[in-house]
């Protein structure tokens, strides 16, 4: 079983869907963001960490934000790589790294891989990489010891979910809404549809992702899946002032089965 997978089935059996939230290297710089993942992996049964890029299509406003902000205060992949390490120290729950495919392609698939691994982290999330058209570089993350993740959407038909499925060694990234990143009041009825077809293809963890923000959106996440992914919401709250707690206790309320 691996680690994501033993996190979230502990999380289910404790009578919740498991939190993943998500964390900035770079955001608002480095210093902030090891302050964030302190504050939130307490709550957390995993944790992803985006690698800054320029062009992330998949994100909405408040993430591309963050990643611009995270860019211009220098971050790089390879101060990344240190922000990893230093998070590893902090705690042995499971760190999926989220990246384009661009900088893993700018270091070799090889070296990208491996180093992360090396430094600490779990398993990747690929979300612009459709993982039938590059199957060897799919095979590369196995090859370094990391999960991988991709991505399914209400879109995708059962012949896709059928092709994207197996290469899920972690879980499957579910994205809740037909667009980009984003907090929503409400995430659309038929998740729980979606979620079946997918399971249909897979044993790993299923997570909601894209726009759980708030009890309610969490709710309806735990009713559908394995986990939730929060991101927007919480860097929505940083820029905003507001602190991490009432927003972390909001959702784990929200994913509490009983």
């Amino acid at each position: 079983m691996s680690s994501i997978s033993q996190a979230v089935a502990a999380a289910n059996v404790s009578g919740r869907s498991a939190l993943i939230p998500y964390v900035m290297a770079g955001y608002p710089d480095m210093v902030g963001a090891l302050r964030i993942a302190k504050e939130v992996l307490p709550c957390a049964d995993a944790l992803e960490i985006g690698l800054p890029y320029s062009d992330p299509l998949g994100d909405g406003p408040v993430i591309q934000r963050a990643s611009e902000q995270a860019l211009r205060n220098g971050t790089s992949t390879k101060s990344v790589l240190q922000f990893v390490r230093e998070v590893r120290l902090l705690t042995d729950k499971p760190i999926f790294l989220m990246t384009y495919i661009n900088p893993v392609l700018a270091w070799g698939a090889e070296r990208f891989f491996s180093e992360f691994k090396r430094a600490g982290v779990d398993g990747v999330i690929l979300p612009d990489l459709p993982p039938d058209e590059d199957p060897e570089l799919v095979k590369q993350v196995g090859d370094a010891g990391l999960e991988a993740a991709f991505l399914l959407a209400p879109t995708s038909t059962d012949a896709r979910i059928q092709t994207v499925a197996p290469y899920c060694t972690g879980f499957v990234y579910t994205v809740s809404v037909t667009g980009v990143t984003g907090a929503r009041d409400r995430l659309p009825d038929g998740l729980p549809e979606l979620v079946a077809r997918i399971r249909r293809d897979t044993q790993v963890p299923v997570a909601i992702g894209f726009g759980v923000s708030n009890q309610a959106t969490a709710r309806q996440a735990a009713e559908a899946a394995d986990a939730a992914v929060v991101a927007s919401a919480l860097i929505r709250a940083l820029e905003e002032g507001r602190p991490l707690a009432p927003v972390l206790e909001d959702i784990c309320r929200g994913l509490s089965k009983s």
